[in-house]
């Protein structure tokens, strides 16, 4: 008998390369340089995002007069589908 309890994966675990982490030449969105505004991202709270990488890189929603930034493409999709929840998340 096999034991599965591998915990459920987040938005942003894939197989894909993190674009929000990986370097190729573009920036880390999940860290900070100097002069950088922080914020976290409302779906995978917690996660540090640098607001400008993460507007320069479309990573971004509007939900009621307020900008709400992502650490990876998967948030977007994901607070689209019941922003006000994760918007409630971020007070």
């Amino acid at each position: 008998m096999t034991n599965n309890t591998e915990a459920a994966p987040s938005c942003c675990s894939t197989s894909a390369i993190n674009p929000a982490a990986a370097g190729n030449g573009r920036e880390n969105l999940l860290t900070s340089t100097a002069g950088d505004d922080l914020t976290t991202c409302p779906v995978m709270v917690g996660t540090p995002v640098s607001k400008k990488a993460a507007e320069a890189a479309g990573l971004y929603r509007d939900h009621e007069g307020e900008r709400y930034y992502f650490c990876c493409a998967g948030c977007g999709p994901v607070f689209d589908a019941d922003p006000a929840k994760y918007a409630a998340q971020m007070a």
